[in-house]
């Protein structure tokens, strides 16, 4: 349920952050350090677990 929550906020946030806090990203430096972070977060979570 955690994982299925933490993919809905990545999508909300990638695609309507913008919009939703204001933010400039004019180069997409906002959405790759959303993505990068995410995919960090999954590397981190799956190395935690011993997997």
């Amino acid at each position: 349920m955690v994982v299925g929550i933490a993919i809905a906020m990545f999508i909300a946030l990638f695609g309507w952050g913008a919009g939703y806090f204001g933010w400039s990203d004019p180069q997409g430096k906002v959405q790759l350090a959303l993505a990068t972070s995410f995919i960090l977060g999954i590397i981190g979570g799956f190395k935690s677990r011993g997997e």
